[in-house]
């Protein structure tokens, strides 16, 4: 369904952007409602003004999370895969285009994952509900009657070949985009639930999953965890999470909590990212983002700047800047100096599930209730 702004709207979502840059106070809107409205209490963000800061804030509704970020560079679009289905947001006006949920084709509203291939189709992981194909006008949907491993699906990677990764609760799926065969891989991996997935230049896989890391060369697989230096020490004396998989499901809640108290599993991973150099970054639970050079693994931490040791989200802006969503907001790190935006400089929530940087430099930010952009 297209969603359509008034004119009126869309005059006062201009006149708010130009008092925001001024005031630089973000501008708070609506995705799922046809309205934007500003948000007259915003904190003013004091962060210097070469620094990035909070642009604009939409919000996705009360308890709605954001839970996944990609963008489309060929259509200048931004995907936002949230827990009561997808937006698809124009990247030039801000405005919506299009809403999806159950009723357009999607299998399921709660969307983990959002994967923009090499041809444009946009691939959805839902919680519960298999995967989804859709290349613009129709759907296809996969469940395991399908080959797919399981009907949890929380990450996606495309390599040169076209062969689409996909990860869930039950081992990581390989669809050969081709000749539509879908290959399942389990026992290979160092744990079965999986939740990032990246590809380097030399097309070889990283995974990240409940009990560290696997890389898949074509040919060989390798794993790596906490006794090869994955995740940084347990400084804070946090108590150990039993929010394990292995051997049940029962566990799966998604709290990094335990009566309010925070805990620490460097094992297990929550996202996977490699840069052009194929250097591998990888956030943990409670420590912190771990950085994989082909040989050693070294950590960084809140003791180095790091907004929160558990890191659900990785991306780099085009200026090579590193963005970590965390448990306490996002960081901002260029490799000497570090930047943390948070609640208070206008974020919806400090847990921040979902990060994407646009062409035009901008960083979106996906979570709890709301999507922020950050920019100059």
């Amino acid at each position: 369904m297209k969603l359509v702004f008034s004119a009126c709207c869309v005059a006062l979502f201009l006149m708010l952007t130009a008092c925001s840059d001024e005031a630089q106070s973000p501008v708070v809107s609506e995705l799922p409602k046809n309205q934007l409205a500003a948000d007259v209490s915003a904190p003013v963000v004091s962060i210097k003004s070469s620094l990035p800061r909070v642009k604009e804030v939409f919000e996705i509704g009360e308890g709605v999370y954001a839970r996944a970020l990609a963008v489309d560079e060929k259509q200048n679009s931004l995907w936002v895969g949230t827990s009561v289905g997808v937006h698809e947001v124009d990247l030039v006006s801000k405005q919506l285009r299009n809403t999806f949920t159950r009723d357009s084709g999607l299998a399921n509203e709660y969307v983990f994952s959002i994967l923009v291939d090499n041809k444009g189709d946009k691939w959805f992981g839902t919680n519960g509900g298999g995967a989804s194909q859709f290349n613009g006008s129709e759907w296809k949907t996969y469940f395991p009657m399908h080959g797919l491993a399981d009907y949890w699906v929380y990450s996606f990677a495309q390599q040169s070949s076209g062969a689409v990764w996909i990860g869930t609760w039950n081992g990581v799926n390989r669809l050969d985009s081709e000749k539509g065969h879908m290959s399942t891989y389990v026992q290979e991996l160092i744990n079965e639930w999986v939740y990032g997935i990246d590809v380097d230049s030399r097309d070889r896989v990283w995974f990240g999953t409940e009990g560290g890391v696997s890389m898949y060369d074509g040919s060989q697989w390798r794993s790596w965890n906490h006794e090869d230096g994955l995740g940084a020490p347990n400084s804070e004396k946090l108590p150990l999470s039993a929010n394990t998989g292995l051997g049940t499901r029962s566990r799966h809640d998604l709290s990094v909590t335990v009566n309010g108290q925070l805990t620490y599993n460097p094992d297990y991973v929550f996202s996977v990212y490699v840069d052009s150099e194929d250097v591998v970054y990888v956030g943990t639970w409670g420590g912190g983002v771990s950085i994989f050079n082909g040989k050693t693994w070294s950590n960084l931490t809140m003791r180095d700047g790091l907004a929160g040791n558990i890191v659900f989200s990785i991306t780099q802006d085009k200026n090579g800047v590193f963005w970590f969503g965390t448990n306490n907001g996002v960081s901002r790190y260029d490799g000497s100096s570090w930047q943390n935006i948070g609640r208070e400089q206008g974020l919806e929530s400090d847990h921040v599930y979902a990060l994407a940087a646009v062409p035009d430099g901008d960083v979106w930010v996906g979570t709890k209730n709301g999507v922020a952009r950050i920019g100059y």
